[in-house]
């Protein structure tokens, strides 16, 4: 008796989520230090943005008192018009925190793009959350989950970068 086994190429069609959610996050070379969740139909606001950071230095200072201090911390952030809105400068400014203003269009400069997300995206890759409960859950636990020597690494790397493209003279390069 001959038994023949015909397999065809199944191929897979991605579904994407219907559930979604935005949130800020604030991390140095020592770990994640704060992160919000943009409730459901909000936008990012300077209103919003303005009490995540205000949320942030009340974290910071007990924890690490060294911050307190003036011009103790850098802030990096993009180019984002909430990132400069007034309210936001002088907040910044008020507490001394010095800002670093990353390039237009410099995605290569940013360690959100090319370190956070991607580290988040893979342990939730392929995964269909129910609400954005879960998905809040999924991500604060890989956010839990990223080990600080490759948050340390990703700020080694900015430096590299940052090099880079000064060498470059501010052109493109890889």
């Amino acid at each position: 008796m001959e038994v023949t086994s015909i397999t065809k190429r199944q191929k897979f069609r991605l579904q994407k989520s219907n559930v979604k959610t935005m949130f800020v996050c604030f991390y140095n070379s020592k770990g994640i230090n704060h992160h919000e969740f943009v409730p459901e139909g909000q936008t990012v606001t300077r209103i919003f943005y303005l009490s995540a950071l205000e949320h942030l230095w009340k974290w910071i200072r007990p924890v690490w008192p060294e911050y307190s201090t003036p011009g103790s911390w850098f802030l990096l952030h993009d180019n984002a018009p909430v990132h400069r809105a007034v309210a936001i400068e002088e907040f910044l400014a008020q507490k001394q925190v010095c800002v670093l203003h990353q390039p237009p269009y410099s995605p290569d400069l940013s360690p959100c793009d090319y370190f956070l997300f991607p580290k988040l995206k893979l342990p939730l890759k392929r995964r269909l959350f129910e609400d954005v409960q879960d998905i809040q859950e999924a991500v604060t636990s890989s956010l839990r989950a990223i080990p600080q020597e490759d948050v340390q690494r990703s700020f080694h790397s900015l430096l590299d970068r940052a090099t880079c493209c000064i060498d470059a003279e501010e052109t493109y390069f890889e």
